[in-house]
């Protein structure tokens, strides 16, 4: 569980990011959670936009995808989630001295 600070970190750190991850009106598939794995894997901090055409709401998404990934949310602005999982091999983000 991140803290109040840890989170105000990676909240920064995000707006240097761009949204590589999207999810259409297929939604949440198992092809979208491997994508997003692998996303997580490779960067720890990604963004995720959600296009119109998805019938969940960003929040109810957000929780979805967070149980699925074993990820945090970081937050959540709009259609735009963050979301972050620490690589125990080769971490990018310093957020256990905070």
């Amino acid at each position: 569980m991140l803290n109040k600070r840890q989170k105000s970190y990676l909240r920064s750190e995000s707006n240097k990011l761009k949204n590589k991850y999207q999810i259409g009106k297929n939604e949440i598939t198992d092809q979208v959670i491997e994508m997003l794995d692998e996303g997580l894997k490779a960067h720890e901090l990604i963004k995720v936009s959600l296009l119109k055409t998805v019938s969940l709401s960003a929040n109810g998404t957000a929780i979805v995808l967070a149980q699925s990934l074993n990820a945090e949310i970081v937050q959540v602005i709009g259609r735009v989630i963050t979301l972050y999982r620490a690589n125990k091999d080769n971490p990018m983000y310093k957020i256990n001295k905070l």
